[in-house]
This record gives C-alpha cells, sequence and structure tokens, in this order.
C-alpha cells in the first residue's frame, strides 16, 4: 500500500498534513501561509489562501514533473543558395510547430510561471521517425504538406528538423501560488473548490480536474491540468450560479444552486472535462410520490409543468479570456433571445407561469429552469401589499440579482422534427390564461435559510451541502432522478408574448417591473423560411415565422418577429423586435432568395439574421411587409426627404436614413449602429445628392439615373406613377492561374500551397467558369465567357498578368522572374426592375457630383459635375430642382482624362487624374459654371489618390492604400490649400457633407476578418476648431459600396435658456461616445 497524506486546516489558517504511515500531524514549511479550505487529490493538494489566491502544493515524487517543448526549423531550397531560410510568401513560417501554421520562435518559449526552470538549451533532435539519422536532423520532402523523411531526393525542395527544450516543476513539496491569467481578471474571490481524481489508478492515463466557486456564485474550471503542467494554463467560466460543488467519483461534479436546489453536472467526460450542462436532482421526498423540484414547492413545480419549463439547465462555457461573467450584465440588453418551445417569456427574458392567484402561496419562488440562451434569476412571487412591492422594487433597481444562467444539453445530429407539431394558433389561448396570472419577476435577491419555510412533508428541503464521493454515476447509468427530460417537460406549443410589455425602448427599464397588461394582438402574416442558424457548422435550417403586431391602450402599435425553429428534438423560438431593427437587407447566400435582419447589438456583433424564401415574391412580399411594419413604428410615411442619406451595397441595392438632430450633434451624438436605413427600389452603384432634393445615381453600366420621388412601391396608388422600368449590366470575373515549371512552361499544375487554378481574385475561394453563378437569382446572362484585356496593370495580347508569386503586384509584361501568371474572364449578366428611377443618356458616367448646400439655400441652376467612362470632365446645365435631369452635358477640356471629382462649398471644384494627379478647378461661379482653367495640387508623398470628397471648408482623398488625408490650409483666399495630412486608414470611399461632417466607406473591421468587407463609419468630434475629428464610429457594414452625406444639412437648433435664479436642473444622462470596438480610433 502506498503512502498518503491527509490534510486539514485550523481556524487560524495553518495547514497540517498527516501521513499514513506516520503518527504525528505535521506543519507545513511555509508558516506564513494561511488558506481557508483545501482539497486533495492523490500526489496533490490545493488550498484557497487568505489572499483569495489558489495554491497548489505537489507530493515530492522520484520521478520529476518534466515537459518538453519543441519548435521546427523550415527551409526551401533555391537554385542560388541551396537550402535557405528564405521561403516563399505562401510557405510555412521559418519557425513553427509541427502543422506550420502557427509561428514558434525559440525565444516566444516563456516558462509558465515561477514554479518552472530549464533544464538546459535547445537542441536538435537527431532521430527522425524514431530512429538516429546523419542528416543532422533534417528531414525531407517536395513541399511542406507532403510527408517528410530523412532521405534527400533529387525533387526534395523543402526540410525542416525539430529543436527540444525540456522545463522541470521544481516546486514540489511547497505552496506554489497559481499565477494570474493576466492581463485577464482573475475568478476572485473564490470560496469554495473541489478536485477529484482520487480514485484514479496510475495506468489510467487519467488526470484530476480542479472545479472552483467565487462568493458571487459564479462556477468556474481550471483549464490545462495534466502530468505536465498540474498548476493548469487558465479558468473557464461555467454557466450557473453554484454557492458549493464537490467533485466525485469519475471526476463527475455536484453542486448546491443560489436557489438550494441540488444539481449534476452532465457531459463530463476525458474529452470534455468541463461538462456541457447542469440538470436539477429531482429525487422523491418523504412518503408522497411528487418529485423533488429544485426548490419552490409544489405550487410551483405544477406551474413548470403548465408552463412546460425544460429541467436541463445548459449554457456554454466561455473561455477564461473573459474573464468572469459581471453580474451586472443580463440578456435583457439583447433584444433578440431563444426559448425553450414551451416556454412563455417576456421580452426582458424572464419566463411567465400561469399561477392560481388563489393557491399561490407567499413563500419565496426560486429557481425556474428553462431552455438554453435564457439566463434565468432566482424567481419569487410578490407579496400583495405595497410595502413589498417597494422593497422588491428596491432591490431590483439596486442591481442585487444574481442570474441563474443555463447551458445548453449537447449537440444532437440530423434533421430537424417537423413543424406540423407547432401550433401557432393555440398562442391565443395560452395567451389568454398568461394574462391572467401575475408576471414572476426576471430576478429577485438570493435569500438565507431565514427566508425559507420550515420542512415538512409537503415541502421539499433547503439544502446546504452535497457529496458525491460514494455515488457511481457514469453515461450507462439510467437513474431515473438524473433524467434530463424528467417529468417537468410536457408538450405545449411555443406561446409568443405580447408585445405591449415593451412597447417602448426608453421605458422597458420602467416597464419591466409593472405587470403585463392585457393587450389586442393579431397576427399580420405567418409562413415558412429558411435561416441560416448562428451556431457552428453554420447550415439552412427550415423554420416557422410569424409577425405579431399588438395595439396598446393608447392606440399605439408594437410589432414582434419571431422565428420557430428545433433543436435538440425540442421546440424553440427567437424574437425581434420590430423597433429595434435597423435594416432589412437583401443577401446572396448560395443563390438563394435570403435576405438579412440587421438590430443594433446584431449589427455591432456583425451577426444578422438571416433568412431565404422560396420565391422571389415571397421574398419581396416579406420585405415590404416588415419595411413597411418598421417604418411605421418610427413614423415614417412619406419618401426621402431632401436631407436623406444615400447608400448603396455591393450588390447594387439602394439605402436611405432620416437624419435627425442627434446624428451631427456634438453632444449626445446618434450611434452610428443604431441607425436605421430603409430600401428604395432600383440598382445603382453611386448615388449622390444634395439638400434641395436633387438625387443622381449611375448603375454597374455607366448609366446615369435621376430620382423621380416617390418610394416606387406599386403598392400604394400615389407612388405608381413615380415608378419606371430599369436595367443594370453588370460583368462577373473569374480569375485562371497557372505556375510555371522547367519542363513544360506555364501549366494549371501549381504547388500544393498555391491557390485554385480558377479562383475570385483573392484567390482564397475556388470559382471555375461552370461553377460560378449569378449574383442573385433575380439576374440572366446576357453574354458567354471571355478574356478581359482591361485589367488594371495592363496584360499581353492573351490576357496574362504576370509575377513572381501569387501574392505579389502583376504586371502585363513577362520577365526572368515570373514564376506564375494569370489572366481574368469575364460574363456580363443583367437585371430588370421597377424603380423611382429615369434614365439620363446618352453618355455613360464612372462619377458624379452635385454642389452640397446648406439647409434653406435656393438657386435658379444647381451645379453638377461628372465624369464620363472614358475620363472626360462634364458639366451639365439647366438642373434644378424642378427639372432635376437639367437639359444637356459641357464639356470641360483636360490633358488627361480623370477619375474622380467633386464640387464643394462656393462651387470649390476639386478632381482626380487617372494617373492621381489633384487637380483644382478655378474660376467656377453660377455666371461662368465650367470655369477657367485648372490648378494642379501636388499628391500626397509617394501616394496615388483614388478618390476626394469636398465640404463647405474641408476637403478629404483616399489614396490607393485604403490611407484618408485630409487637406490643411484652405482659406477662402487660398481654396487650394497647402499640404496633405493623414488621418486614417483602411478606407475606401469618404463622403463630406454641407456642414463639413466626414463619412467613409471603411475596408473591414477590426476583429471581424470573415466579414464582407464594406462598413459605414462616422467620424465623431468633427467641428470649427477640429476639422479632422477624433474618432470614427462603426455602423452597418458587410457589403456596402457608396455613402453620401452631402444632403444632410441638419443642424442641432440653438436655443437661448432665459434668466434664472432656479439652480440649473441635473443633466440628462447622455451615452458615452462608446470605447468599444466598433468606436475605437481606425489606426495609421
Amino acid at each position: 500500500m502506498s503512502v498518503t497524506l491527509l490534510w486539514a486546516v485550523d481556524v487560524y489558517g495553518r495547514v497540517y498534513s498527516v501521513s499514513t504511515a506516520g503518527q504525528r500531524w505535521v506543519r507545513t514549511e511555509d508558516a506564513l501561509l494561511e488558506l481557508k479550505r483545501v482539497t486533495a487529490g492523490k500526489g496533490r493538494c490545493w488550498g484557497i489562501g487568505c489572499d483569495h489566491h489558489v495554491y497548489l502544493n505537489m507530493i515530492p515524487h522520484e520521478m520529476p514533473i518534466r515537459y518538453k517543448e519543441e519548435t521546427y526549423e523550415n527551409q526551401r531550397w533555391n537554385p542560388v543558395d541551396g537550402f535557405t531560410d528564405t521561403l516563399l510568401p505562401t510557405d510555412r513560417w521559418q519557425w513553427s510547430d509541427v502543422t506550420g501554421m502557427n509561428p514558434q520562435p525559440l525565444h516566444s518559449f516563456q516558462l509558465p510561471s515561477r514554479s518552472w526552470e530549464w533544464e538546459g538549451d535547445w537542441y536538435v533532435d537527431q532521430n527522425c521517425g524514431g530512429e538516429p539519422s546523419q542528416t543532422g536532423g533534417w528531414e525531407y520532402a517536395v513541399d511542406f504538406p507532403a510527408n517528410f523523411s530523412p532521405d534527400k531526393k533529387w525533387n526534395s525542395c523543402v526540410r525542416r528538423r525539430r529543436w527540444i527544450r525540456y522545463r522541470r516543476y521544481t516546486a514540489q513539496g511547497t505552496w506554489a501560488k497559481i499565477p494570474l491569467d493576466h492581463p485577464r481578471k482573475p475568478p476572485l474571490p473564490l470560496c469554495d473548490i473541489s478536485c477529484g481524481g482520487w480514485e484514479m489508478s496510475d495506468e489510467s492515463g487519467r488526470y484530476p480536474y480542479l472545479w472552483a466557486v467565487s462568493q458571487q456564485g459564479q462556477v468556474w474550471f481550471r483549464r490545462g491540468v495534466s502530468s505536465h503542467n498540474p498548476c493548469g494554463s487558465g479558468w473557464i467560466s461555467i454557466v450557473g450560479e453554484m454557492m458549493m460543488l464537490d467533485v466525485g467519483l469519475n471526476d463527475q461534479v455536484w453542486a448546491v444552486g443560489e436557489d438550494r436546489g441540488l444539481y449534476f453536472r452532465i457531459g463530463v467526460t476525458p474529452s470534455e472535462p468541463s461538462g456541457n450542462g447542469w440538470i436539477p436532482v429531482s429525487a422523491e421526498w418523504g412518503n408522497s410520490k411528487e418529485n423533488v423540484p429544485p426548490r419552490g414547492g409544489p405550487e410551483l413545480s405544477s406551474q413548470l409543468k403548465e408552463a412546460s419549463q425544460g429541467s436541463v439547465l445548459s449554457s456554454t462555457d466561455s473561455d477564461s479570456k473573459l474573464g468572469p461573467t459581471d453580474p451586472s450584465n443580463s440578456t435583457n440588453d439583447t433584444p433578440v433571445l431563444e426559448a425553450a418551445a414551451p416556454s412563455m417569456v417576456p421580452l426582458g427574458g424572464a419566463p411567465i407561469v400561469p399561477v392560481d392567484t388563489q393557491d399561490a402561496p407567499t413563500a419565496p419562488k426560486t429557481l425556474i429552469p428553462a431552455s438554453d440562451s435564457f439566463i434565468n434569476s432566482l424567481v419569487s412571487d410578490r407579496d400583495k401589499t405595497s410595502t413589498n412591492q417597494q422593497s422588491s422594487l428596491m432591490i431590483e433597481e439596486k442591481g442585487q440579482f444574481s442570474p441563474a444562467q443555463i447551458l445548453m444539453s449537447p449537440e444532437a445530429s440530423g434533421s430537424g422534427t417537423p413543424w406540423s407539431n407547432v401550433d401557432l394558433e393555440s398562442a391565443e389561448v395560452a395567451r389568454s390564461t398568461q394574462a391572467e396570472g401575475p408576471l414572476l419577476r426576471n430576478g429577485s435577491a438570493p435569500y438565507g435559510l431565514e427566508g425559507a419555510q420550515g420542512v415538512g412533508d409537503e415541502d421539499g428541503p433547503v439544502w446546504a451541502w452535497i457529496s458525491g464521493g460514494g455515488c457511481n454515476v457514469d453515461a450507462a447509468s439510467q437513474i431515473s432522478w438524473l433524467s434530463a427530460t424528467g417529468p417537468l417537460v410536457s408538450s405545449l406549443s411555443l406561446t409568443p408574448v405580447q408585445s405591449s410589455v415593451w412597447s417602448d425602448q426608453q421605458h422597458r427599464e420602467e416597464i419591466s417591473k409593472k405587470p403585463l397588461e392585457r393587450s389586442n394582438s393579431i397576427w399580420l402574416r405567418k409562413g415558412t423560411l429558411s435561416w441560416w442558424r448562428d451556431w457552428k457548422p453554420q447550415r439552412w435550417v427550415d423554420v416557422a415565422v410569424a409577425l405579431e403586431q399588438s395595439t396598446k391602450s393608447d392606440g399605439g402599435k408594437d410589432s414582434i418577429f419571431f422565428v420557430y425553429y428545433t433543436r435538440y428534438d425540442e421546440k424553440k423560438y427567437l424574437h425581434i423586435f420590430i423597433n429595434e431593427v435597423t435594416a432589412l437587407v437583401p443577401v446572396s447566400r448560395d443563390s438563394h432568395y435570403a435576405f438579412a435582419v440587421y438590430t443594433g447589438p446584431r449589427t455591432r456583433l456583425r451577426s444578422p439574421l438571416v433568412l431565404a424564401a422560396q420565391t422571389e415574391k415571397d421574398m419581396k412580399d416579406w420585405l415590404n411587409l416588415l419595411s413597411d411594419v418598421c417604418c411605421e413604428c418610427r413614423g415614417i410615411a412619406t419618401p426621402p426627404s431632401r436631407q436623406a442619406l444615400w447608400s448603396t451595397t455591393s450588390k447594387g441595392d439602394i439605402f436611405v436614413h432620416e437624419p435627425s438632430f442627434s446624428l451631427e450633434a456634438p453632444a449626445h451624438t446618434l450611434s452610428c449602429d443604431l441607425m436605421f436605413w430603409r430600401q428604395v427600389p432600383g440598382h445603382l452603384r453611386c448615388v449622390e445628392a444634395n439638400s434641395l432634393g436633387l438625387v443622381w445615381g449611375i448603375g454597374w453600366d455607366g448609366t446615369a439615373w435621376v430620382y423621380s420621388g416617390g418610394s416606387g412601391q406599386q403598392a400604394n396608388a400615389a407612388d405608381a406613377g413615380h415608378a419606371h422600368q430599369q436595367t443594370d449590366v453588370r460583368s462577373v470575373h473569374v480569375y485562371e492561374n497557372q505556375r510555371w515549371n522547367p519542363v513544360t512552361g506555364y501549366t494549371d499544375r501549381g504547388l500544393p500551397t498555391d491557390r485554385p487554378m480558377w479562383s475570385d481574385e483573392s484567390g482564397l475561394r475556388e470559382c471555375t467558369k461552370c461553377n460560378t453563378q449569378l449574383p442573385s437569382p433575380q439576374w440572366a446572362w446576357v453574354s458567354e465567357w471571355a478574356v478581359d484585356h482591361s485589367v488594371p496593370g495592363g496584360t499581353d495580347k492573351e490576357g496574362w498578368q504576370y509575377a513572381a508569386d501569387f501574392l505579389v503586384t502583376f504586371h502585363g509584361h513577362k520577365t526572368l522572374k515570373d514564376f506564375v501568371r494569370r489572366r481574368r474572364w469575364t460574363r456580363k449578366c443583367k437585371i430588370t426592375l421597377s424603380g423611382p428611377w429615369q434614365p439620363v443618356p446618352p453618355i455613360p458616367l464612372s462619377d458624379i457630383s452635385l454642389m452640397s448646400y446648406l439647409a434653406h439655400s435656393s438657386m435658379e441652376q444647381v451645379p453638377l459635375w461628372a465624369l464620363s467612362d472614358k475620363g472626360d470632365v462634364l458639366c451639365r446645365l439647366g438642373v434644378t430642382p424642378q427639372n432635376p435631369a437639367g437639359s444637356s452635358w459641357l464639356h470641360v477640356g483636360t490633358d488627361q482624362p480623370f477619375k474622380s471629382i467633386s464640387i464643394g462649398g462656393a462651387s470649390q471644384v476639386w478632381a482626380i487624374a487617372k494617373d492621381g494627379a489633384v487637380f483644382y478647378r478655378g474660376s467656377v461661379s453660377p455666371q461662368n459654371p465650367a470655369g477657367e482653367c485648372w490648378y494642379h495640387i501636388p499628391s500626397p508623398s509617394q501616394q496615388t489618390l483614388r478618390q476626394l470628397s469636398v465640404g463647405r471648408t474641408s476637403v478629404f482623398a483616399v489614396d490607393e492604400n485604403g490611407n484618408l488625408w485630409y487637406r490643411q490650409g484652405l482659406t477662402p483666399s487660398y481654396p487650394q490649400g497647402s499640404a496633405w495630412e493623414v488621418i486614417s486608414n483602411n478606407a475606401t470611399k469618404v463622403s463630406v457633407g454641407p456642414l463639413d461632417q466626414v463619412w467613409m466607406i471603411a475596408d473591414r473591421m477590426a476583429g471581424f476578418p470573415a466579414e464582407t468587407p464594406g462598413t459605414v463609419c462616422h467620424r465623431l468630434g468633427v467641428g470649427p476648431m477640429q476639422p479632422k475629428g477624433q474618432l470614427w464610429d462603426y455602423g452597418i457594414g458587410g457589403g456596402w459600396e457608396h455613402i453620401s452625406v452631402r444632403a444632410n444639412s441638419v443642424e442641432a437648433p440653438r436655443t437661448q435658456h432665459p434668466l434664472s435664479t432656479a439652480p440649473p436642473p441635473p443633466p440628462s444622462p447622455r451615452r458615452p461616445v462608446p470605447p468599444r470596438a466598433n468606436g475605437a480610433t481606425v489606426g495609421v
């Protein structure tokens, strides 16, 4: 029998141990160490110190604890220098792991903590495949993804060797402090810990795990604990609030919840040591045959049965990067929630349980298990007296709730349950029943034993401790009181909720504290769509959808959009409040008739709700209905105003936003992700407008279009006269790629690390002529595939472009160092639709600009400048608000073609030539609309500008590298300015308005590399004393092509406050400029 230790802590925090081979207690050598609690496993003991840190004592053993660090050195052969560390851009890192995906230079390896030390320096592993070699440790292969061998062959172009270094754990026999997850917040203070593994044998190959509970009730799991890393590597936050826990046989976890209920952690396996959900221990109690609920008595148990709340408490484990969960953050801020199918949930997220008010007890009612994405708080009934109601409200306002978060059950495979079981009609019956009962609050202050009733034959016990050391539960166990689908599950249909509770965004906190008011609710439409589900693996799922509208007592209307789906054979739904929808955008997904629904939180997370219809008509019907409801709840019933912001997507869709005073106000600025964008029928590449109501656009085929007014919808008789047929043509491109080899020359046989031989422009996605599809089902092919010779950089006679490798710049002529080439194939497609746009023939255009005006301005003729598709400068004559299309074009002479033009305040005309040169047009006036001559403006050093925009007193430009530039020194006497100053990068297009406000389309948003390029950004802090602004606020994104703010001249009203002897009222709480990701300054 091996010698083991018994550990104990006295009331002074001193730690003692006694050996099974000894007779005396021995105090730890560290006399200054004071521990509050210890938990011991085989060969180790964990403890919580009085400083709230976690300590570990590893029992000394004959075998030292060692860990082998390894990294690989990679080299490639070239005919000049042989094998060198100069690799191709597509190769792996010079120092990497065995896969080559992660860089691992020697200096990047650090000791995990002070309890470790290096045994020696790095050395080369002389063994290849487990056998000694004479090659110095080198392994050879044709290319890196191929199999390596110690034999060097004639075609061995790459090689690698492994470097090894050992580190040793030196803190055996002493108490070592576990390092914090710096710079992340530690899970402090901890009040309970427990480790398992004490029944494991030495040959099991497993290692014990550590669990902990903080004083806030947050559960934590120590990840990375292994034989070579006994301290672990970090903490994982486990959703679910517990008071204490115990790790028993087979590392199974038992816990006492904040509601004094007993819970068991399901899914704890060697491959998933943290498990995947909590389930209640619902054994029978006393002489009755009723199951003991988590807490709350038999009344609440019957309520749970009626409300059909699932008994599986589930959640997703969050990594330690996020730190501990902030109790103040709850799902009440998230407008899109999902609930179990049988649950009836108010828009705040708390389950609504029908209660018989006559038999309802006054004892506290607690945890209600629900479906996976709800965070359910401890629920208590409210006393009928006003005193208890006021005290309950005071507790809520102070934020003293402890939300009990719920975890999802394991993922199920296969198809979902047929939607014939979803009974939407039964919602009306359930709703009427729901309105009769009181609304349980979404949270309650935790109570102690003094707040609970005595335990008798009718009530379940109030649990304080649990120990599972003698209970063996494994995957094959069939235990009735641990069933994840136990007696609390029934088969009620999904029940939508009354939307009047959350009718107003700014009053949600107050309204959520009031009982649910009875309202009249109707279904505007029900149907079936496909949903691109949010979790991985992402795929299309058939769902049922419904749009519910309710009428409040004051006549106002609110609407909620529901999406019903099935997960783990359980019916669930998520819903979106219509007054929180910020955009309805048609998207291209796998040739589906798809559209995306954006809200403020989903915009910030870059995760819209994507739905698809079976037919184009069905998609348009849903879009029109949802758009009409969104406009109705915002009081928008007219066509776009003269001050509207216009924008287009890369797909060609047109959107407008009605600005308010807060959009450009210096204080209380409207956040960019909360802007509501509504679609205008039509298809354009870019749109420009001004405050006189003139709107021009350019299609992808260069056709100029002028806005004729109205919304373009045939549904309204007033708009029928504004709808016209509109067509647009655009080109679809694929790239043919080839690599040179000395035997056959250029062929379609590339290296394993090369891009596909037929791909898109980025080379990341394979695109062939056969599998390339139309942008959307509304398009139709109008030509066949042909080689495109109009590619930037030029081509040879056959359309090829050459380069040294695929990731560098291509050019149109071949050199000796060019090992790859590509050529672009193009095919045209056409779309036909109706909208409020009239064509302006006959010259195709590439750019256009209308002179911006301040509010209440008027002019007989509006200056309009444009560029033809060949680069000619044009000036439109006869443009007025009564005749927005104008009368004729006036050609303005230049010595070279132009690519961008803009006219700002005081008739300032700026332009950029094809070679990047900047020009200013002098003497432009209403009497001389074409001006007299061009003045050359020096470009930024070593930069080529491609687009610019002119405001009232400022000029901004974007170069080919995506940098945004500001022109300094502009004055009325010297309108050309003095110098260029870089503002930020990551820009594709910029728009400057009549108030000198600055907006742009950003290429990418930091932290979301998978998002489609094109994000709307607003420059904050722009003012007369700070014309360059301070930082960017990110808004809607994912495929935005163009934005124009040149019509927005809405200024915040300047009010003068009368003199008063009374003290000024306290300022209203303002929303500060968010320091989050979508408000961060774009790096330069």
